[in-house]
């Protein structure tokens, strides 16, 4: 940021089956250009819940905030993202949801050849990955060793988290970047394309896993100093 401290703070959002100690890389980055940033620990049981709690750490925020979100995490930002101090959007592989649309109506119908997450049948009502094909599906480009620990420190998803359909999309109103990941085998490249245009977001892509955050977080970072420093 050219020597000065940033006008705006940053606050990230994790997504499903992680939480947000992956975030750990981009917060240092954008720690080191004098960020304030946020971590919000969403519990992944209900949208609305999730939405709640990312709420109350933007409220917390002394400045208009940068929201971040990753994967379902950006099914949150979309509806926290009304808060008035929230000035602008990033989605990082994630989930973009219009009026009345939720994770699950979004991923409902996969187009022919497209990778299908691993899964599991819901336990309880909650969701898990399977742990064998953990890194392949979500962490391809992570180290090996880093991708097993995600695999084993899950956290379960709650089904009534995917159904939460969204009200009234944040981006509608607030300007909004994507970072589209080309080997993502989670949200497939071309709906996450679809969603960042019906968004209007500005559009970046890198040859990444569905967990670039852990294993680029340059490229994740450089996009959200690009969004802070938009006019």
């Amino acid at each position: 940021m050219e020597g000065r401290t940033p006008d705006l703070s940053v606050v990230l959002v994790h997504g499903g089956f992680v939480d947000g100690s992956g975030w750990r890389g981009v917060y240092d980055l954008l720690k080191s250009d004098g960020f304030d940033v946020a971590v919000v620990q969403n519990p992944t049981i209900s949208h609305a819940d999730d939405v709640a709690v990312t709420r109350r750490v933007v409220d917390a925020q002394s400045k208009p905030v940068v929201l971040v979100g990753h994967s379902y995490g950006g099914a949150v930002i979309t509806e926290a993202g009304h808060h008035p101090n929230v000035a602008k959007l990033v989605y990082i592989a994630a989930f973009a949801p219009d009026s009345g649309e939720s994770v699950n109506t979004l991923i409902a119908d996969p187009p022919p050849g497209a990778p299908v997450p691993p899964i599991l049948p819901p336990v309880d009502g909650f969701l898990f990955l399977d742990h064998d094909k953990f890194a392949q599906s979500f962490a391809g480009d992570v180290d090996a060793d880093e991708a097993v620990f995600m695999a084993d420190s899950q956290v379960p998803w709650g089904v009534e988290a995917l159904s939460g359909a969204i009200s009234e999309p944040a981006w509608r109103s607030k300007p909004s970047w994507y970072l589209v990941t080309t080997e993502d085998r989670m949200i497939p490249p071309a709906a996450q394309r679809f969603m960042a245009e019906r968004a209007g977001a500005t559009v970046a892509e890198v040859a990444a896993s569905h967990a670039v955050y852990v294993s680029q977080p340059q490229a994740v970072a450089e996009l959200i100093k690009t969004a802070a420093s938009a006019s």
